[in-house]
């Protein structure tokens, strides 16, 4: 949707992440909600229907204005729900009837599949919840009790739809830089898992583990429990990695909504945090090394830190503004994109939490919840009820990496129930030229 020009942006924030380069990445979040009952496809058609109403924001579809910019407009057509193929569709195509978004179903699991510029973790949640609350309370005929599940029917809440500008963003300067260690990089485990057919295997494995036993552990060890897995990957790699690769770097998001006073904010406004662990400092104990991470993290989720990373990127929007044409706007994206790019920093691996989130009684209805998205030896991190699940996502057929890690959390004492590998099957978006 255009927007009146705000600090150097004629467009949503949301639609510029729509120019990166998607041969070999998909920048799609497809969730998975592992139901205890075999899905009603029919009844989860109707709520999905009934639940898109609350997030107008999510009902669009793209198109391509008079200076080759994208643009959302309203979708009225009805979200896909659809049995599971042997192919899954494109986003924004007719399979889909145009969305961003759709909806497959297989036995007990549901995959609701969205387009990661509209979004990121925190913001595709309460529309998944809200989906599967309908669904729920439609199914079994009930109205589960939950308060913190945003319900068809109720307002937008304020600053719901609200987007970052430059004047909201601190102009201090950075109490920190990150200065990379240069850590080791996965390259050629990426170039096997891209253009080696023997080598190439999408996966994810889905993993249970007790809250009570991470909050524990964490609470015992000085960490958190994003500073948890970052540890316990690191040290997993540690155990495979050769000598000479001297640093092992993690990565992580940071919703800086709530920095600049967008707590309800739908879109993805996000700072990367760099945290590069000598295999000296792995050695040490998970106290001081919580300590260690914690204290980084803090530093780099600092307003001053992360309102530079967004001012930056809103920058980038603006010079993609000031290019005609999709095509040349696109490859300017290809070259200067901040996760992409030229001026990209990358790490050995990534996790991402998007945080706890009351599911309330819909919580009973549900064995998991977890996200599926591009990536390798990278960890997305959920939690409903008690559980904290974590998909460990790959792009190699390859035992190592999940192996060194389940023997690092048995090392540490914290039981895990494992399913899977299983087969990615991320949809890419198909966009109008």
């Amino acid at each position: 949707m255009k927007r009146k020009e705000q600090n150097g942006l004629k467009y949503s924030i949301d639609t510029y992440s729509l120019y990166r380069d998607e041969s070999r990445i998909s920048y799609v979040v497809r969730a998975k909600v592992k139901m205890k009952d075999p899905v009603d496809i029919d009844v989860l058609r109707t709520a999905a229907n009934k639940a898109i109403k609350r997030y107008p924001y999510f009902a669009v579809k793209v198109r391509v204005d008079k200076d080759g910019a994208y643009i959302y407009v309203p979708n009225e057509k009805p979200v896909s729900v659809i049995p599971m193929g042997t192919k899954t569709p494109d986003l924004g195509s007719e399979e889909v009837n145009g969305h961003l978004l759709f909806i497959e179903c297989d036995g007990k699991d549901v995959y609701l599949n969205i387009s990661h510029a509209m979004c990121g973790g925190r913001g595709l949640q309460p529309w998944i919840m809200t989906t599967i609350w309908q669904y729920v309370s439609d199914k079994y005929g009930i109205v589960p009790d939950a308060p913190s599940i945003r319900k068809p029917g109720e307002p937008l809440l304020e600053g719901e739809m609200a987007e970052p500008t430059l004047d909201m963003l601190s102009g201090e300067e950075p109490i920190y830089e990150y200065k990379s260690q240069n850590p080791k990089m996965l390259v050629w485990d990426y170039i096997n898992g891209m253009f080696n057919p023997f080598m190439r295997n999408n996966n994810y494995r889905v993993l249970t583990l007790s809250q009570k036993d991470i909050i524990s552990y964490i609470k015992q060890n000085d960490s958190s429990v994003s500073a948890f897995f970052m540890i316990a990957v690191a040290k997993a790699l540690d155990k495979v990695l050769p000598e000479k690769d001297k640093v092992i770097g993690g990565e992580m998001a940071h919703n800086m909504a709530v920095n600049i006073g967008l707590k309800n904010a739908h879109c993805d406004i996000l700072s990367n945090i760099h945290i590069d662990y000598t295999r000296e400092q792995l050695k040490m104990d998970m106290e001081k090394l919580g300590t260690m991470t914690r204290g980084r993290v803090m530093l780099q989720t600092d307003p001053s830190v992360s309102c530079r990373e967004l001012r930056d990127h809103i920058k980038l929007c603006g010079e993609i503004d000031n290019i005609q044409g999709t095509k040349a706007k696109r490859k300017y994206m290809a070259a200067n994109d901040f996760l992409t790019g030229k001026k990209a920093q990358h790490g050995t691996f990534y996790v991402s939490y998007t945080g706890q989130m009351d599911w309330g009684e819909v919580a009973n209805y549900i064995d998991y919840y977890v996200l599926i998205t591009e990536g390798h030896v990278m960890l997305e991190v959920t939690s409903v009820g008690d559980k904290i699940y974590v998909c460990f996502l790959q792009v190699l057929k390859t035992e190592k990496y999940f192996n060194a890690f389940r023997e690092v959390l048995k090392e540490l004492g914290i039981p895990v129930v494992v399913e899977g590998p299983y087969l990615k099957r991320l949809p890419k978006h198909r966009l109008p030229s």
